[in-house]
């Protein structure tokens, strides 16, 4: 069962909801904080306790065994599904090197304990530092709302002046530690995809590389180890560009968080004090408050549960709303509603003088409200002088730079992008620009028609398409996917579908120099996916599916030759996807379900001494045999570097099910490279695996 996203909005809000959802977050982080201590745990005892090697895995793949990913959303990609699989896989693979009686190697500590500790004291400890400060701010907050609503508005002007600053100081404190924990808390919750599993993958290779008696194992494990290498990189990239996008939000909550409301919510909500009336006096009760304005319904919940009786929700409907006046009560940020539901009037009180104006204009009151203007980004449109900027840029792109190393990926100046969008979009004079000047470098080109594409007013793919395209993404059924997504490509305006065209074949032609500049589909899905499409709201739940979006444009790009030879037939309609109790057609990879194949033991025994040595390297042992184990005249193959020549592995049908046999060697070498190339930028702390070479 994954976790609701936590939206920054809830922040700001701090409804009861918001914190039930941010304790399973806690609880899960905690969850996993004890998960990593036990596998630290375990690993010591595996590394440093040889006499009990045996025990030790035993121990260390039940663990990895019990532990199950949760995952924020409602779907998982390809590659994440390959990593939640990956601990059962490696429970799976450590119990067969249990029965060979394999060694562990003596860098294993570097591979697993210190990136796992690193990654639970850096990441985990500081996401509960957050919590601490997150948690005392709150406390002061409320604390102090809760003194400055009971002072009376009798006392002199200065002293209110005061506390109404000193309140909006704790509150702006209060909202920025919200967020930076909510931001914190998804972010690790994200990250530890793969700063958990990587370790222990590495871990795993070593285990096997390093070990003389596993040369058959390790040449199984390969295949594996580079898909679900590919399957982490291609999780880290999807992970880096949604926080990009998460980042932006989060700073465009903290500059408007008012502006931010998401679709489907009440018109306002929040909490409010009640004015009550008892035999014995008057009290305030405290509500958490919601208004829809279509409905004009009012549905306030109870904070505060009367002794002995359980209080629901109470549904008002509003009749009318007016200001009270400050001298006719002894409270501050007060206003009056009538509903039909209960007679006379109903007295609430507001958090603040600008809450009050902010519920009384949802409700229609007699407050008057401004507004501040809300300035926004100049925006492009997809017009004929945008044609010829694309084109221009891909001409030059495809003549000079084709073959630069980390094409895209690398940025540009952003003092030169704007220098030459301005002059190529200047009104005087629009496309009077020669990109063969040497001011206009490669990277200045490649960033400014990203930038382009970014800032339409509308995505190339449409706003309209979006959600579409992305449960097209979602599916499970792989041919779904492919047929939904070409169906939806002519489905797009005219234009729109010419500009996708001609960017695609660009890309497609880009791919097909991956040797050189190591970008790959699946690179450039996690570049060009949040910029040929974005959803309309910018809401944590968007942020969550831009993976979708890339995986959106690798297909495109993979599949361009069958999508635009032409729109699909009118009879031949997408799959219906297959609902969701029966299994995915995607199966993640696996090692531990591979094809078992005779594996030559070397061992001695009398009769193979008498007959031989020949006999003695090809006899396979009878089950339940134990061997004499010696030394194999041969150590494990190097992994695939880019320095030595890949060679062609022996087939395993069951190795990477679904469309494994579709990754030809010359794929899978290229990725290879472009992931190598990864990890040295990251720096030897990330943790090179034995064996692999520069």
């Amino acid at each position: 069962m994954g976790h609701p996203p936590l939206e920054f909005s809830d922040c700001y809000l701090d409804s009861p909801d918001f914190r039930e959802r941010l304790k399973c977050y806690e609880q899960e982080l905690e969850r996993t904080n004890k998960f990593i201590k036990d596998v630290i745990k375990d690993g010591n005892a595996l590394i440093s306790a040889m006499r009990n090697y045996s025990s030790a895995v035993q121990k260390f793949s039940q663990t990895l065994q019990s532990f199950q990913f949760d995952f924020i959303g409602d779907t998982l990609t390809d590659d994440e599904i390959n990593i939640a699989e990956s601990f059962k896989e490696f429970a799976e693979l450590l119990n067969e090197v249990e029965n060979e009686r394999m060694m562990m190697v003596h860098n294993a500590s570097d591979l697993l304990i210190k990136p796992l500790e690193n990654f639970r004291k850096e990441q985990i400890g500081f996401t509960k530092e957050r919590k601490k400060k997150f948690e005392k701010d709150g406390e002061r907050f409320y604390s102090l709302l809760d003194r400055h609503l009971h002072l009376s508005s009798k006392k002199k002007e200065s002293q209110l002046q005061e506390a109404d600053l000193q309140v909006d100081k704790e509150r702006h404190n209060f909202f920025e530690s919200s967020l930076d924990y909510v931001y914190q808390i998804q972010e690790v919750q994200e990250s530890k995809k793969f700063n958990i599993v990587e370790p222990v993958l590495a871990f795993l290779h070593s285990l096997f590389i390093s070990n003389s008696l596993t040369v058959e194992l390790t040449q199984d494990f390969l295949p594996y180890k580079q898909q679900l290498q590919l399957s982490l990189q291609n999780t880290r990239n999807h992970f880096s560009s949604t926080r990009e996008e998460m980042e932006e939000l989060k700073k465009r909550m903290k500059e408007a968080p008012q502006t931010c409301k998401l679709p489907g919510q009440p018109t306002i909500e929040g909490y409010l004090y009640t004015q009550e009336k008892w035999a014995l006096g008057i009290s305030w009760v405290k509500y958490y408050c919601q208004y829809e304005k279509e409905t004009k319904t009012l549905t306030m919940m109870p904070m505060e549960q009367k002794p002995g009786a359980k209080q629901g929700p109470l549904d008002l409907t509003l009749k009318y709303c007016v200001r009270r006046k400050t001298e006719s009560i002894d409270k501050r940020f007060c206003f009056d509603i009538e509903t039909n539901e209960r007679p006379g009037t109903i007295t609430l009180q507001a958090l603040s003088e600008a809450n009050r104006r902010l519920w009384m204009e949802a409700m229609d009151g007699k407050e008057p409200i401004y507004h501040s203007p809300i300035t926004k980004q100049q925006e492009m449109e997809l017009n004929e002088v945008g044609f010829k900027f694309v084109r221009k840029c891909i001409n030059i792109i495809e003549t000079k730079g084709i073959k630069t190393e980390g094409l895209y990926r690398t940025v540009g100046s952003n003092i030169q992008v704007q220098k030459l969008l301005n002059a190529f979009f200047d009104p005087k004079c629009p496309g009077d620009v020669d990109f063969h000047n040497s001011d206009w470098d490669i990277k200045t080109i490649t960033s400014s028609l990203k930038f382009y594409l970014r800032n339409l007013s509308e995505p190339v793919m449409t706003y309209r398409l979006h959600k579409e395209l992305v449960s097209a993404a979602k599916s499970d059924n792989l041919d779904y996917r492919l047929g939904a997504i070409h169906s939806l490509v002519y489905k797009l305006p005219e234009k729109n579908r010419e500009m996708l065209e001609l960017l695609i074949r660009h890309l497609v032609n880009v791919c097909e120099h991956s040797k050189e500049n190591l970008m790959t589909p699946s690179n450039m899905g996690v570049i060009f996916g949040p910029t040929l499409m974005r959803a309309q709201e910018d809401t944590v739940a968007a942020m969550m599916n831009i993976k979708f979006q890339n995986i959106v444009v690798e297909i495109l790009i993979e599949h361009f030759g069958k999508i635009y030879l032409g729109p699909p037939e009118e009879s031949a309609a997408p799959p219906v996807p297959p609902p969701r109790v029966t299994a995915r057609r995607h199966k993640p990879i696996t090692i531990s379900k591979r094809l078992q194949r005779e594996r030559t033991v070397f061992y001695t025994s009398p009769l193979d001494e008498s007959e031989g040595d020949g006999d003695s390297c090809s006899k396979v042992r009878p089950p339940g045999e134990k061997p004499t184990i010696i030394r194999p005249p041969v150590r494990p193959p190097d992994p695939p570097c880019r320095a030595a020549t890949p060679q062609k592995p022996e087939p395993k049908p069951d190795i990477v099910a679904g469309n494994a046999g579709e990754i030809t060697s010359s794929v899978v070498a290229s990725r290879t490279r472009f992931f190598e190339t990864a990890s040295r930028k990251t720096g030897s702390s990330q943790g090179r695996l034995p064996g692999d070479e520069s």
